[in-house]
């Protein structure tokens, strides 16, 4: 018999139920067994033995048929296509935080257009905003920290990478990706962060990489199709021009790194009033779980006048004041900074912007990676099945 190159769905069941019956084998390990198990003519990649680890429920709740046919091919790119459009719109698809530089603002008057005639073809429901942040979630709100480093002193820098997206009217907040360094913290428990309800991926530098990027990418489009609805992410802007037209960077980030440091400083203040050590420490999951429900936490009201703020939509959305909200919010963590025994407090906006958020490296996802997303395309959906 020939050897397959492609899994079936009831197949890939299978790996999943193997797994969780081996809780501990690595996933090279696991496609060694995969590719004996089912005689396949190769090993698969470990980026396709997480899509398969990821969709597990999918998995479980097909029918007989489903579970014996070959998945739908999703999400294709054109490498022509997507060549010319960034050429055509001079698009580049690197990130530029908003709390850093100066936006670009002939860039953006040029592309207006382009981005207004697309967004219009859309209703606001079916507009989505993707971006991604760094979350140092231990960081103590005191710029004498931040001083003594240069003289040596370590600040604590340990982080989180958070993606996050939303849709124009503020009616779907979709599940966040956080990204951490260790596949399984000790704060797991020898969990899953899937076990603990979160959508958890890792590396070793906590970044975006371009196989966690399509992974996102992919599961997104299941959802819309399993939705019947047909939707648009953008994220893809000129370069420097991120503050200025992406909804997330124009507030929504903002609001959640409010709602996160409110948890972490109440927390530090009941710490410091126990005398304990080490005021700020939290364990990861702590961390995620306070994140979690600060990102739950922010209203469509906010999300819908974040996007209105952008300019890129020649209707209104929802006319929404929010100000006042994220004003209290801001005055809770000021009395919260106050009570704190800090010797050189930070302010409000440096708590939520730090300056190692400006300089922090990051795997960018460049033009070459995103061609590379469909290049690869065929052969990965060969090795999935």
């Amino acid at each position: 018999m020939k050897p397959s190159s492609s899994l079936s769905n009831d197949q890939k069941l299978k790996i999943c139920h193997h797994k969780a019956a081996n809780p501990s084998i690595k996933q090279s390990a696991l496609a060694n067994w995969v590719m004996q198990e089912f005689k396949l003519s190769k090993v698969p990649t470990q980026g396709t033995i997480s899509n398969i680890l990821a969709k597990r429920q999918q998995y479980e709740n097909m029918d007989s048929t489903e579970l014996t046919s070959k998945p739908q091919r999703t999400l294709e790119f054109s490498n022509g296509w997507l060549a010319k459009f960034h050429i055509r719109h001079g698009f580049k698809a690197q990130k530029s935080y908003g709390e850093s530089g100066s936006a670009d603002l002939d860039t953006i008057d040029r592309n207006m257009p382009t981005i207004k005639e697309k967004l219009q073809s859309y209703s606001l429901q079916d507009i989505y905003n993707m971006d991604e942040t760094e979350l140092f979630y231990r960081m103590a709100p005191d710029r004498t920290i931040a001083r003594r480093q240069i003289e040596g002193s370590k600040k604590d820098k340990t982080r989180l990478t958070f993606v996050f997206a939303a849709n124009a009217d503020g009616s779907h907040k979709m599940e966040p990706l956080i990204i951490g360094q260790a596949q399984i913290p000790r704060a797991f428990n020898r969990k899953s962060g899937e076990q603990l309800g979160f959508y958890y991926r890792n590396n070793a530098k906590a970044w975006m990489t371009r196989l966690i990027f399509k992974e996102w990418l992919q599961k997104m489009d299941q959802q819309m199709q399993d939705a019947n609805r047909k939707v648009l992410l953008f994220f893809l802007f000129p370069a420097n021009t991120t503050y200025k037209i992406q909804p997330m960077d124009v507030g929504i980030i903002a609001a959640f790194k409010k709602r996160y440091r409110r948890f972490q400083l109440q927390d530090a203040i009941d710490r410091d009033e126990q005398q304990k050590a080490d005021i700020y420490k939290v364990d990861q999951l702590i961390a995620m779980k306070w994140a979690k429900t600060a990102w739950n936490d922010i209203s469509s009201k906010t999300i819908a006048n974040c996007f209105k703020h952008t300019g890129l939509f020649e209707r209104e959305t929802q006319k929404n004041e929010v100000g006042s909200e994220e004003q209290d919010i801001e005055n809770e963590l000021k009395d919260a900074i106050n009570q704190l025994p800090i010797s050189r407090p930070m302010s409000v906006h440096e708590v939520i912007n730090p300056e190692e958020g400006q300089q922090v490296a990051h795997k960018e996802i460049s033009d070459e990676d995103l061609i590379k997303l469909s290049s690869s395309q065929d052969q990965e959906e060969e090795e999935d099945g």
